[in-house]
């Protein structure tokens, strides 16, 4: 079973930028995802990629994150800028469906 493990999360004002990682055990799937999950709410899906680096992103996050992936890493990425305090949420990665064990995910506070 792939582990997933997620880090660069932290504290940052808003239209600041933070870089986030997913490192997996073995190989990724084909299409890769970010979700994030704010307090007393859903996981929802910010960010997708194909192994071929095709992405798409919600409506949210367009044009201020940026979704990557290197595959002889096994790693995932998302860059984000321009970050606003409604970013704040737990960040997971997962394949999509998500289909692996979720990790325990980083935390991303944006301050006002």
């Amino acid at each position: 079973q792939v582990q997933l493990v997620e880090s660069g999360g932290g504290l940052v004002q808003a239209g600041g930028s933070l870089r986030l990682s997913c490192a997996a055990s073995g190989s990724i799937s084909s299409i890769m995802a970010w979700f994030r999950q704010a307090p007393g709410k859903q996981r929802d899906l910010v960010a997708r990629i194909t192994a071929g680096g095709f992405a798409n992103y919600a409506d949210s996050v367009k044009g201020r994150f940026t979704i990557s992936r290197d595959n002889t890493k096994n790693s995932v990425y998302l860059q984000m800028n321009s970050l606003k305090p409604e970013d704040t949420a737990v960040y997971f990665c997962n394949a999509l469906p998500p289909l692996l064990s979720w990790g325990q995910g980083t935390q991303v506070t944006v301050s006002s």
